[in-house]
């Protein structure tokens, strides 16, 4: 017995030193040497018909590395670039594309929107499990603009590289609003030096909290690295944090979501008086979000109790919910409570993104959603498909693992120029997108929404945009466009041609270069 416990150990220690001699021999063959890493880059070609014309292009997957003031490898960043075949580069526009998250892959807007293949999945409905179909996506952007799609370190094969690996990484070197928009900064400065692109028209194109980024990097390539760029595109927008945060006695945000939960309680046919269309609803709404709705809930405790009654039979008109738990609620429902409850009498919960799905309440009694079925609908779709083509047509990465989402702990303080105090709190890159548009005032702004959009309501974004402190000749370089969709607007093929055709001719009108 003791004999076999020892031989047990003997081999357990031995294992352990196994693991452990890799690393120290790393160190102490690298000691006092910088170790150079070698960009992995795998080139195929391919084409797609794009609304009826066959484009043929290039197709590179490969990571750039970054690296810190020293000059040490801090990390690599992976991405997906289509170029198109016969074409001048030095004169063509390229487009750098990414989500949000923070914490996100840019595998979404890629295989759901603008990439030459693209996933097929239902409209509004949960996509049966696999086989899954990917198709020739007509709607890519490649008959406008070469597209670069980038991860996010952390985030798909993007990584941190410490010290255990030759670099000189930290996460907090890049999990952070201002680091993660430095490290997407050097990645393009990077990308556009390596692949002869700096007097190619440039556009960056964030959905989600990518917008967040994108403001920032609006900012950042002008200001810091002499990099002018034509266009910023922002799909279901998030630039100030306080638009979209329930915090006791903000009101705000009641306000700005309340268009949103109107145009979902007029999708579900939850509304009392339902209007054949959406649009000048809307208009109504909107207008009572910012003026009775507002000043009632300003009043607080004050208010007046026929006031009170009136408001809350309006809200009652405006989302379909009961007037009884309205009153409850005192005025003010949140996202989660509102995709909960607005179904609540058939046992269905709506989707935080997109509203459009549903699916079965888990806890009858909750008081909000405890999942967004929207993005269990599609989520395996996306993963696995994109898995299958990286590896099969890209040859690339069948060896690692793509993660869609990944970071740590994100840092959310961000400094802003402000003449009275300000305190730590949600982030507003709003002001920094302003201060692009001003230090290039031929910068111009294509912002997109989702009406069904819980996550980043339309008004929310309507509202910063109203707010950005811009004088008049620059208010006009901000384009807004609205689809019948969710947040990932471009699961809707209707509102995913129009998005397509929208940003073409975006890019068309802010380029006099392109071929």
């Amino acid at each position: 017995m003791l004999k076999n416990s020892s031989t047990k150990l003997y081999l357990l220690i031995c294992t352990m030193m196994l693991t452990v001699i890799p690393l120290q021999s790393f160190a102490q063959k690298h000691r006092g040497k910088k170790y150079i890493f070698k960009p992995k880059t795998e080139v195929t070609e391919g084409s797609v018909t794009v609304e009826g014309h066959k484009i043929s292009y290039k197709t590179t997957a490969g990571n750039i590395f970054l690296t810190n003031d020293k000059g040490d490898t801090t990390a690599r960043m992976f991405y997906i670039a289509y170029t198109k075949d016969g074409v001048s580069a030095t004169h063509r526009p390229v487009t750098f594309f990414w989500n949000g998250g923070p914490g996100s892959a840019s595998v979404w807007i890629h295989m759901g929107a603008f990439g030459p293949k693209r996933v097929k999945t239902n409209d509004h409905t949960h996509t049966p499990a696999a086989p899954y179909e990917l198709l020739n996506n007509q709607y890519s952007l490649l008959d406008a603009t070469d597209e670069v799609f980038v991860d996010a370190v952390g985030t798909g094969y993007s990584r941190v590289i410490g010290k255990d690996k030759g670099g000189a990484g930290k996460p907090d070197d890049f999990y952070g609003v201002d680091a993660d928009a430095h490290s997407f900064a050097q990645f393009i400065r990077k990308f556009v030096s390596e692949n002869n692109r700096w007097n190619s028209p440039k556009y960056i194109f964030g959905e989600s909290y990518g917008t967040t980024r994108a403001a920032l990097l609006s900012k950042d390539l002008e200001m810091r690295q002499d990099m002018d760029i034509n266009g910023t595109i922002l799909l279901s927008s998030i630039l100030d944090f306080h638009t979209a945060s329930f915090n006791a006695g903000y009101d705000l945000p009641y306000e700005l979501f309340l268009p949103s939960y109107t145009a979902v309680a007029w999708y579900h046919h939850q509304l009392p008086n339902q209007p054949a269309k959406l649009e000048p609803l809307l208009k109504d709404v909107e207008h009572f979000a910012l003026h009775d709705y507002a000043q009632a809930l300003a009043e607080g405790n004050n208010l007046n109790p026929a006031t009170r009654t009136n408001i809350i039979s309006k809200l009652h008109q405006y989302t379909g919910l009961p007037e009884s738990y309205l009153d409850k609620a005192n005025m003010r429902v949140t996202g989660a409570e509102f995709e909960k409850e607005v179904l609540a009498d058939s046992d269905k919960t709506t989707g935080r993104l997109d509203a459009r799905y549903t699916g079965p309440t888990m806890d009858a009694l909750s008081q909000t959603r405890e999942y967004d079925p929207h993005s269990a609908a599609f989520s395996s779709a996306y993963i696995s498909l994109f898995n299958h083509y990286v590896h099969n047509d890209l040859h690339y990465g069948r060896k690692l693992h793509y993660r869609p989402f990944g970071g740590g702990h994100w840092d959310w303080k961000h400094r802003v120029r402000t003449a009275g105090q300000a305190w730590p709190g949600s982030p507003n890159v709003a002001v920094d997108l302003v201060q692009a548009m001003k230090y290039n005032p031929h910068l111009h702004v294509l912002v997109n929404s989702g009406y069904f959009d819980l996550g980043t309501p339309f008004f929310a974004t309507d509202y910063t945009v109203d707010h950005m402190s811009l004088p008049k000749n620059l208010q006009s370089h901000i384009q807004r466009e609205y689809y019948h969709s969710g947040h990932m607007v471009y699961q809707h093929i209707p509102s995913l041609k129009r998005l397509h055709d929208n940003v073409k001719s975006f890019i068309e009108k802010t380029d006099n270069l392109s071929n």
